[in-house]
């Protein structure tokens, strides 16, 4: 097998894969190394099976949509976003389709299809690619990468991107080995915690599972802080499980409790069941519907599902009352909840069965224009490494694909100036 080459991607996911196709459209020879037997193991898991490829919306609002540190992509996005995301797949041939909030999926609804699209694009390329391999050092001379070591070879190149992905899904290869190898060179890791991950509660109504299994459409979440004030709300839907909250809602807030964690034990989340509805609306909905002569969770049905209007009732001591006997105060109150409702986390899913690292390369030892580092010429960067994190709805992997096009880009250019 050839052992000199032009570009070294280490690691076939989501950026390693669109780093080596761009590479090698530039002309380079790249060969690509990946530790799994097959590539692009956590893509096929990605959207449930579906492959969420990237979201169809502004890219400042793209931005938006990544809290960790999303301000770092603009120099990426303006070379590389999310509508060439678009595009590269349209050129290999997959027809996406836009479903709710902007997000993008193949028409096959299957992951398989982008990871088979990609390899057929790696092959036509001419990548040479190493699977079932571990990259155990990358070798350098102090200022300038030389190559990699695997545990039975070495191969040179002037350029090499780690590509690697965090700590998330273990059972897909991503081990925080590129953490490791950055490390050695002199990167700062930033420390890492899970994102996109669900809430858990102790609360006595989690432990007694009296919600669980409760759905909730459009609610609003809070996280507050130590002083009650809100740090960020999100407006999704939410599910009651047997261990706190899950959905979409509790997902955006868990990279937030996890930094309010680090300052406070436990952190509180507000739920707003209702938050189309003022205070005001809300309780004068609820008086006109209490005045008849049924009992006040039969008068007051069509507010919440039963089941979560029992339990707020029953918090009020207000369950076994007839509607027409509750006053203007007790049903003001009712609203307080209903708009108010405070559960106290203890803890997300740990990192393992999380959905994103939070946390990783110290973005300042990176260019951002290029994605190279700033302590080894000639090693790069991209995808989940990054101390980059974004809500679930394709804003992850749109950074992975747009980092891995530039690192690509950059790497190949750097390699054009070595010659053999």
């Amino acid at each position: 097998m050839e052992k000199t080459y032009d570009v070294i991607v280490v690691g076939a996911g989501t950026s390693g894969m669109m780093a080596a196709i761009t590479a090698a459209k530039q002309g380079a020879r790249v060969l690509i190394i990946e530790k799994n037997k097959k590539i692009g193991k956590k893509l096929l898991m990605t959207g449930g099976g579906r492959c969420n490829v990237t979201n169809n919306r502004p890219v400042d609002d793209l931005v938006a949509h990544i809290p960790g540190n999303g301000k770092f992509l603009y120099s990426t996005f303006s070379q590389f976003n999310n509508y060439d995301v678009m595009a590269f797949f349209a050129d290999l041939g997959v027809v996406l389709k836009e479903e709710d909030h902007g997000r993008m999926f193949p028409v096959t609804n299957k992951s398989k299809t982008i990871v088979e699209a990609l390899l057929q694009a790696i092959n036509d390329h001419h990548v040479t690619l190493l699977t079932n391999t571990v990259v155990t050092k990358l070798i350098h001379d102090g200022s300038q990468i030389r190559g990699v070591r695997t545990e039975t070879d070495e191969f040179s190149a002037p350029s090499v991107i780690l590509t690697t992905g965090g700590r998330t899904y273990p059972s897909t290869g991503a081990t925080g080995d590129g953490y490791k190898m950055a490390k050695k060179v002199g990167h700062t890791i930033t420390p890492l915690y899970p994102t996109e991950s669900p809430l858990v509660s102790e609360e006595s109504f989690i432990q007694e599972r009296t919600l669980q299994g409760i759905s909730l459409q459009d609610i609003t979440l809070s996280v507050l802080d130590q002083k009650g004030k809100p740090i960020v709300a999100h407006t999704m839907d939410l599910l009651f499980t047997h261990f706190g909250l899950s959905g979409p809602a509790a997902l955006r807030c868990s990279s937030f409790v996890n930094q309010e964690l680090k300052k406070q034990q436990p952190v509180t989340v507000a739920l707003d069941c209702l938050p189309a509805k003022s205070h005001e609306a809300l309780t004068q909905e609820l008086i006109q519907s209490a005045a008849s002569k049924k009992q006040l969770p039969n008068a007051l049905a069509g507010f919440l599902p039963e089941r979560l209007m029992t339990f707020f009732l029953q918090q009020l001591d207000l369950h076994e009352l007839v509607a027409e006997k509750a006053s203007p105060e007790q049903l003001a109150a009712l609203a307080s909840l209903i708009k108010g409702f405070s559960i106290t986390i203890v803890r997300t899913f740990p990192l393992e069965k999380s959905f994103v690292t939070g946390g990783g390369l110290h973005l300042k030892e990176i260019n951002p224009k290029t994605m190279e580092s700033k302590k080894i010429n000639g090693l790069y960067f991209a995808g989940e490494l990054l101390d980059i994190n974004g809500y679930t709805g394709g804003f992850n992997i749109t950074a992975a694909f747009c980092t891995g096009h530039v690192s690509g880009k950059n790497a190949a250019e750097t390699a054009s100036y070595f010659s053999y």
